[in-house]
């Protein structure tokens, strides 16, 4: 007891006047930093992903209202005067003509069938429904609608190989007909579900208490839960990164078309149209909100640099401004329907429809302001077009992504030579950390051939895959995929790259 009792006073005032150093595990310290650092970046690296993929979901969605009637009315015209020019070819349309054709099509027989809906029954049939069941009606909507994205994309791909595939070669296809009637019935069902989530959402606006409008809005929430513990690689968050610029462009169309619909029953006054925007600016909020939270604990959870939303960002604009190349393999609107799984065409035929009942046209001057109307989204899809353009020549110049524009250029159109060896050395280096160059041979001559003929590429040396990778994977499937060859369906392992 003695000793302690001298020792007591010396232990006290050792923990009170003790030191310790931090740079003794400066690495550990210096990461937990960093972790803050990248997730203070995330808000503004990831809305610049989310601005740029909004405003290209934009401008694919205007194309269907500005440029494909043009583009149809000029391939109409060359059927026309084809007997007077003489035939020319193999030919009567190209191919970008006959799936223009085939959209317009497949959007004014889903409009006509969309005739035989009615809206008001709709609304006021889920208006007479519980709150919880509304809400499990508006989940299941959600998962449905990424189904349905996820099948009709198949569909029209394949409706548009079918009527353009050449003539001299052995078909295993069903026809033309089939498909084309499989691809207005999928656009007709998927037209009736977004106006049920239109319809749900326009209850939640119209309710007394506004509680539905929270409950749904708090299954945002509820996203964060299902996203943040699991494990993701960046396939997965480019995935999710694209998953999310859909969900809040088709979220903006569906506002809109709430406030169509209850601007028409309120007779167009603007007081009740203000009484709408706190309710809309809140829907927003939460969104950007669950956005962001979302994606910084997943970047902090997998140890994923905020620079990867540029890599992503740099991805988009290669599909843009691969697809304006002259010997582009695919429309842009489709490009963006495969990588984010956004479909125009249902989102279109609904919004042609609220804006049919909503907006009545009589007279000459009402005409004039439609004529009008369509000139300002043409002006605007143009600038958009312009802009998106100049910014995504930027992004994959700043990615150095020139030289796969070049690679894609002879996959297809592989009868063309390629260019000299000196034309080819003096572009830049490409960064083979962010987007690893693919190991294609696209010469036409074999290895053994002469000393002049170009060098195969070898492969470079990849790490053993795990035991239970080699029990899920054949040996033909590949076990790397860039982000250029990730669409929003392709299933990507969980593996951080």
């Amino acid at each position: 007891i003695s000793s302690l009792n001298t020792e007591y006073p010396v232990l006290t005032l050792y923990l009170l006047t003790r030191g310790y150093f931090l740079e003794h595990n400066e690495a550990k310290f210096t990461e937990r930093r960093e972790k803050v650092y990248t997730c203070m970046r995330i808000p503004k690296e990831l809305e610049k992903l989310m601005i740029f993929g909004f405003f290209l979901c934009m401008d694919a969605f205007l194309y269907v209202f500005t440029l494909l009637p043009l583009r149809v009315l000029l391939a109409v015209l060359r059927l026309l005067t084809l007997p007077c020019c003489g035939f020319r070819g193999t030919r009567l349309l190209q191919p970008a003509h006959v799936c223009d054709i085939l959209k317009a099509s497949i959007l004014v027989l889903s409009f006509s069938m969309t005739h035989y809906l009615d809206y008001s029954m709709m609304y006021h049939l889920i208006r007479g429904q519980s709150i919880i069941k509304l809400y499990i009606i508006y989940n299941m909507l959600e998962v449905a609608d990424r189904l349905f994205s996820s099948f009709g994309q198949d569909i029209l791909d394949a409706l548009y190989w079918t009527a353009t595939e050449p003539k001299n070669r052995k078909r295993d296809s069903i026809g033309v007909i089939p498909h084309f009637i499989m691809a207005v019935f999928y656009v007709f069902f998927h037209t009736i579900l977004i106006m049920i989530q239109a319809s749900t959402l326009n209850v939640a606006f119209n309710s007394h208490n506004k509680s539905l409008l929270t409950i749904m809005m708090s299954s945002n929430f509820v996203e964060i839960k299902g996203s943040v513990f699991k494990k993701f690689g960046k396939n997965n968050l480019f995935q999710m990164s694209n998953s999310d610029i859909k969900e809040r462009f088709t979220n903006h169309v569906l506002l809109l078309i709430v406030c169509l619909r209850n601007m028409e029953q309120f007779s167009w006054k603007p007081d009740y149209m203000w009484g709408l925007v706190p309710d809309v600016i809140m829907v927003i909020i939460s969104e950007v909100a669950v956005d962001v939270v979302k994606h910084a604990f997943i970047t902090k959870f997998n140890d994923i640099s905020a620079d990867v939303y540029s890599e992503y960002r740099a991805s988009l604009a290669f599909d843009l401004v691969s697809s304006r190349q002259k010997n582009a393999c695919t429309d842009y609107s489709d490009s963006v329907a495969r990588r984010m799984g956004f479909i125009p065409l249902p989102v279109a035929v609904l919004l042609i429809r609220v804006l049919m009942n909503s907006v009545k046209v009589q007279g000459a001057l009402s005409y004039t302001c439609v004529l009008l109307f369509y000139l300002g989204l043409v002006t605007l899809k143009l600038l958009n077009s312009i802009v998106l353009l100049g910014k995504s020549c930027v992004y994959v110049k700043r990615a150095k992504m020139e030289d796969k524009l070049f690679e894609r250029h002879i996959a297809a159109n592989p009868g063309h030579p390629p260019p000299s060896s000196s034309s080819v050395t003096s572009q830049p280096t490409p960064r083979t950390d962010l987007f690893p160059t693919p190991t294609t041979d696209y010469s036409c001559s074999s290895p053994s051939d002469s000393p002049s003929a170009s060098p195969p590429e070898t492969e470079e040396p990849r790490p053993p895959p795990a035991e239970d990778e080699e029990e899920t994977q054949g040996p033909s499937q590949p076990k790397h995929r860039t982000l250029l060859d990730i669409d929003r369906f392709t299933l990507c392992g969980n593996r951080i790259d």
